[in-house]
């Protein structure tokens, strides 16, 4: 099979499990809006800024440096090395899940009271620390997948964890209300976890076709810090990366709701108003990312292979498709957005806010969908250090719409914000993959 067609391959397969993964959670979603209501979902949101720090710091820059030093070991002829840098990759990101998810049970208080400023977020807190540990290992394996080009284990997994997390939520809730208790969101974390477990239990399949003889082992033993050394290349730029963009999306998130408060909002209608804009109206908005995310982690190994092999011109017409493809869907989504954002908005959630917060939001989807294959096109060529630095600009750009154009013209102010930033952040891609061909060619 061609490059071309294993990169099809591979994206239509993703594709169609994000859409049917995201059309599960699309009802979930509406089932949670209904019975927790939008300040409900706003308490839920609060501590995704929390989880996606932790991923990115333990899990996030292993998963990507597996898939791209795997991509080179099979292009390499080195299937056995590929299969050591995982056990290497995984054995390292399941130590540091596991101390997040001590760290964040110490600390749940203080997080949830001093920087999520609402101390109904501990309970929770503490029940999605044990998500860690089985999100490290389920990662890893897909990062190895992803590296081989082989979708089927990822996206079977990404079913299975979507499903019984919302399949056990429902059988939470409904026997919490047939013995009479009151229901928390809670059961939402609870879900989290159940989710991560079962996708873990799945795609760890992979280890029935790996051979444990003692040659195995001491063959892994012995070049587990050539191995180590080998991801921690790759993975520290990209860890450092996704943690300060997380950190920086977790201080925009958090600060959201506070700069609301300055513009006259009461607490809980900021509250509200951060549960519609992120619970409601931005799931839509990245529904038809199931196209673009796939198709993104198809590229990143594609992009290393080709890179290997000296062969710019294949890259250069795979970028001009793929770009091409991209900012066509974000058009037209865009202009579905307009037309049906308010009756989107008012028939999935029945919110006059989340209709609006959609049609606004719309103008971001042309440089919100193309922006993510043109990042992984930067990291496919060994360039992560310039994606930390992209994003870093791009969510700047967002935090200093939060703290001084929110208090003047409300949420608003920071929707111009997103679009400036996305807009930014197209025009750098451009410009620094320009300027690799330029030299390359």
């Amino acid at each position: 099979m061609s490059k071309k067609q294993s990169i099809i391959l591979g994206t239509v397969i993703l594709t169609l499990t994000g859409f049917l993964s995201r059309f599960i959670g699309f009802f979930y979603r509406i089932f949670l809006s209904r019975v927790f209501g939008e300040e409900g979902i706003g308490l839920y949101q609060l501590i995704f800024p929390v989880y996606a720090l932790c991923i990115s710091f333990s899990i996030s820059g292993i998963e990507t440096a597996l898939s791209r030093t795997v991509a080179r070991k099979q292009a390499l002829g080195k299937p056995d090395e590929a299969k050591e840098v995982l056990l290497s990759g995984l054995t390292f990101a399941f130590f540091l899940s596991l101390f997040c998810t001590f760290f964040i049970q110490k600390n749940a208080f203080f997080i949830a009271d001093r920087l999520l400023h609402d101390s109904r977020c501990k309970n929770m807190l503490i029940i999605l620390s044990y998500a860690f540990p089985f999100c490290a290992i389920h990662s890893c394996i897909c990062g190895y997948y992803y590296g081989l080009k082989e979708t089927k284990i990822p996206a079977i997994s990404q079913l299975i964890e979507q499903s019984t997390r919302i399949l056990s939520v429902y059988i939470f809730f409904f026997l919490l209300i047939r013995k009479g208790h009151t229901v928390s969101i809670s059961i939402a974390v609870s879900g989290l976890v159940i989710g991560e477990l079962f996708s873990t239990a799945y795609a760890a399949q992979i280890f029935n076709y790996f051979s444990c003889t003692l040659t195995t082992i001491t063959n892994l033993c012995k070049n587990f810090p050539r191995h180590l050394r080998e991801l921690l290349s790759l993975s520290i730029p990209l860890t450092a990366n996704r943690v300060l963009i997380n950190l920086l999306q977790s201080i925009e998130a958090i600060s959201i709701p506070v700069q609301l408060r300055r513009f006259q909002y009461s607490a809980s209608e900021s509250l509200r108003i951060y549960g519609v804009l992120n619970g409601m109206a931005l799931p839509c908005i990245l529904f038809p990312t199931a196209v673009t995310s796939s198709l993104s982690i198809m590229l990143m190994p594609a992009v290393a292979e080709i890179q290997a092999a000296q062969d710019p011109s294949s890259l250069l017409r795979i970028i001009k498709k793929v770009s091409r493809f991209c900012f066509s869907l974000g058009l037209f989504s865009c202009l579905c957005f307009l037309l049906f954002g308010h009756l989107l908005g008012n028939i999935l959630f029945h919110s006059d806010s989340a209709g609006n917060f959609i049609v606004t939001l719309s103008w971001i989807c042309p440089f919100l969908y193309v922006n993510s294959s043109f990042l992984s096109i930067i990291n496919g060529l060994g360039k992560t250090g310039w994606t930390f630095l992209i994003n870093t600009f791009g969510l700047s750009v967002r935090i200093l719409s939060v703290f001084y154009i929110i208090p003047l013209f409300g949420i608003q102010g920071y929707l111009w914000g997103l679009l400036s930033s996305q807009l930014l952040v197209s025009l750098l891609c451009i410009f620094l993959i320009y300027h690799w061909f330029s030299i390359n060619q």
